[in-house]
């Protein structure tokens, strides 16, 4: 045996040799980006003490001060004698969501789950008052295996995807049995879940291999039910697990959620929902007419790929804006600037902009653009954030031209998910990520979460009718495509509005 300390979280372990650190490290919120291939940077760990070799795709991949330094790729390693590791302080972003809804009341209690690709959340609900008792969260132990979707699908249909089935659902198990006990409550009516499509067939145990290929089209996009003891879940027999209906291959049941949490399906106006976080999803409709569609965005938005790319945490800078010709950065937390999350990306790309340090097409006036204590944005970082927006602004701007409509014609745009929750409204217009007036975005919060609620007390017949009124688009069968998502990668002429988000992500 022995043993593993971790700074600056002062947690301690004591674990046989040989373990491999992604397996340690998984478990406390440290993500792997890539699935563990040592090909991204975003597991590196500093050795305080013990010692680590350094192996060739470190060289590689690492400057040769930060090996002489101590840092190390973690997913390459394993335990050889006790070791002191420094590493990146993942603060959990809890999106739970405290807002008043209408409802019908009944009795008993129920719990509302959001399954996010990265984040869980899930609250206890008294059906009768609609107060939410208590709430729970925690990472997706999926991470390990990939930070995007499309990672864990190669996973599962290159490994056998029964693993990362019995994971989820054990990790859930405990969230719901936890929110029992923290709330001294013995009864449970039901449990609902949503999620993106590939959570949705994880957890369900259907194959996963047609999201993996093309035409990316669902097995079993229904809504579906279980027992407690089908799950091995500890909790009354007589509980309802259900998880909701999906839209296609990967709009899930988290997006109809979220059509319902905004009530876009019954407005008369034209309005979008637009959920960014590990993926693009994307609605557009009114109550005559909806669509829906998902785009490749990668997971750019959530720091993964990024030089200095890291989650919204402490250390993160989560905004940036130009004062008299320099740039401020806003660090969360305060203090010095460990590196840059969602939010911030986009604000440095908007200020690199109007300094005029990065032109239209992206390319940078220098090496980098330096934001604060060693914390910069370099030219591949523009280049990949240039991938994920187009993907975004590409997909919203299609469904619309399908109803015979322009982006001029919402009234609104929704901003849901981890990411959408916190970006700048005028930042994103200004690197053209959402071509609409920045008085018409409007952060949504958790619509996942919030969606689930309302399914606690409504009929789940509703729900899959609805589900059935919404249109897939397939973006990749449009020809239309590549030629708009090219277009967008573009940012707009000095003449677009002014940066200046200073929210977090």
């Amino acid at each position: 045996m022995a043993r593993l300390r971790l700074s600056p979280a002062g947690l301690e372990f004591a674990l046989a040799e040989g373990t491999p650190l992604i397996e340690a490290l998984a478990a406390q919120g440290v993500e792997f980006p890539c699935g563990g291939h040592g090909r991204c940077q975003g597991c590196r760990v500093k050795v305080l003490e013990g010692a680590l070799p350094v192996l060739e795709p470190e060289r590689e991949s690492l400057a040769p001060e930060d090996l002489d330094a101590g840092w190390r790729l973690a997913c390459l390693h394993r335990l050889a004698g006790d070791l002191r590791l420094e590493l990146a302080q993942w603060d959990l972003p809890v999106l739970g969501d405290d807002r008043r809804f209408p409802f019908q009341p009944r009795p008993g209690f129920g719990v509302a789950v959001d399954l996010g690709t990265t984040t869980l959340v899930a609250q206890l609900v008294s059906l009768r008052s609609g107060e939410v008792l208590a709430v729970r969260s925690a990472l997706n132990g999926q991470a390990r295996f990939g930070a995007d979707v499309m990672s864990r699908l190669e996973c599962a249909v290159r490994d056998g995807q029964a693993g990362l089935g019995s994971l989820i659902r054990a990790q859930l198990g405990g969230l719901v049995a936890a929110l029992l006990e923290q709330a001294g409550i013995a009864e449970l009516a039901r449990v609902v879940i949503v999620g993106n499509t590939a959570m949705h067939h994880l957890f369900c145990g259907i194959p996963v291999a047609p999201l993996a290929r093309h035409p990316f089209r669902p097995l079993r996009p229904e809504r579906l039910g279980f027992r407690p003891e089908e799950l091995q879940w500890p909790l009354p027999a007589a509980a309802r697990v259900e998880f909701l209906p999906c839209i296609g291959g990967f709009v899930g049941a988290d997006v109809l959620a979220g059509v319902v949490a905004t009530g876009m399906h019954e407005r008369a106006e034209l309005t979008a929902l637009v959920d960014l976080g590990t993926n693009g999803e994307i609605v557009v409709g009114n109550r005559e007419r909806l669509l829906a569609t998902s785009t490749a965005a990668g997971p750019a938005f959530e720091g993964a790929r990024i030089t200095h790319g890291m989650r919204a945490a402490t250390g993160a800078i989560g905004g940036v804006r130009v004062e008299r010709g320099a740039l401020v950065c806003r660090v969360i937390g305060g203090g010095p600037a460990r590196g840059l999350c969602g939010s911030g990306l986009v604000d440095a790309v908007a200020a690199g902009l109007e300094l005029g340090r990065i032109d239209p097409g992206g390319r940078m006036a220098g090496p980098a653009l330096q934001l604060q204590d060693g914390t910069a944005l370099l030219q591949a970082d523009v280049r990949e954030f240039q991938l994920a927006k187009g993907a975004i602004a590409a997909g919203l701007r299609l469904p619309t031209a399908r109803l015979g409509a322009t982006l001029d014609d919402l009234a609104q745009v929704h901003l849901a998910g981890a990411f959408g929750n916190y970006v700048g409204p005028a930042g994103a217009c200004r690197v053209g990520l959402l071509a609409v007036p920045p008085a018409r975005i409007a952060p949504a919060g958790n619509t996942a979460l919030l969606g689930a609620k309302l399914a606690l007390f409504q009929d789940p017949g509703d729900w899959d009718r609805l589900a059935r009124r919404i249109e897939p688009v397939a973006l990749n069968q449009d020809p239309d495509f590549m030629d708009v998502y090219v277009e967008e990668m573009g940012f707009p002429g000095p003449a677009a509005p002014e940066a200046g988000g200073d929210r977090t992500s």
